[in-house]
């Protein structure tokens, strides 16, 4: 949901008001997607045998739902909700292209394209080492750049910057959840980044992708400076943002030298958690502190 409220903020700012409608519609349309790909993962994951021998998941952020391994479902009723909530999605999708054109055949077909490619079929983007880019495409700058685009018909390179601290911290939150299921992912052949990197490259491009967004971050308060009169709210935020990123180092940390550690690595991944929900908010602020001053 916060993507699509941080790219409705800054398309509304720039076409001067706010397409409810539209705005609802894709509300729904991403939360419908992302549901579904959280479900045809658990599908994934199942048939590569992953979840089945995963003992070291940390509930409820990794590890997958665990229904099918648990026969709460089958891993066939699994597949038919997915693709049921991808449908639900398309169904808001194509409200969505009558009210605002075939652009949003654009959105929607790479929303819908990496919800599946992601973790099933001959692709299988989270075994390439590139599942991290493309969730942080999806449910970063695609969704915050789509909902911009629906408010105010805009794509340019301010938004796509806006857009990056949301997709960095998108992509953090995927990649530690990882390091609990690095062991599983490893023995089935699922070459995630923890993986392929090891605790300490981890690590490493854990508290990178938290700069990169710091940065990004850098760029936005300077611009909503430049857009008022005043810079107080855009200065606090980003003070705020820098210790957001003092918390990655120790979340940083935690992979490095603490990931058997179940206790230090659930609060790592719920401080990470923390740290999308409150830059997201922080965003936002900042758009209406820019319409509002």
């Amino acid at each position: 949901m916060l993507p699509v409220i941080v790219g409705t903020a800054w398309g509304a700012h720039a076409a001067g008001a706010i397409d409810v409608t539209a705005f609802v519609l894709a509300l729904l349309a991403t939360v419908l997607v992302h549901a579904g790909a959280n479900v045809i993962n658990d599908v994934g994951d199942d048939s590569g045998g992953t979840d089945r021998q995963n003992d070291g998941r940390i509930y409820p952020y990794t590890g997958g739902s665990q229904f099918i391994q648990r026969e709460i479902i089958d891993s066939r009723g699994m597949a038919g909700l997915g693709a049921g909530l991808l449908m639900l999605a398309a169904l808001a999708g194509l409200a969505l292209l009558i009210l605002k054109g075939p652009v949003v055949l654009v959105f929607g077909a790479i929303g819908l394209l990496l919800a599946v490619v992601y973790s099933i079929g001959p692709l299988r983007l989270n075994s390439l080492g590139i599942g991290e880019a493309a969730v942080a495409i999806a449910f970063g700058v695609l969704p915050i750049t789509g909902a911009a685009w629906l408010q105010s018909g805009i794509i340019n390179s301010d938004v796509i910057v806006f857009s990056l601290p949301v997709s960095m911290y998108v992509a953090a939150i995927l990649l530690i959840n990882e390091v609990p299921d690095l062991r599983a992912d490893g023995a089935t052949g699922k070459r995630t980044l923890p993986v392929r990197l090891g605790l300490d490259g981890t690590s490493f491009l854990y508290f990178g992708l938290h700069l990169v967004a710091t940065g990004a971050w850098a760029w936005v308060a300077s611009y909503a400076m430049n857009e008022s009169d005043h810079s107080i709210v855009p200065g606090l935020a980003l003070l705020l943002v820098v210790f957001l990123l003092t918390i990655a180092g120790r979340a940083a940390h935690t992979i490095r030298r603490k990931a058997d550690d179940r206790e230090a690595m659930t609060k790592a991944i719920e401080s990470t958690l923390a740290i999308h929900t409150i830059g997201s908010i922080l965003l936002v602020a900042c758009v209406l502190y820019m319409h509002w001053f």
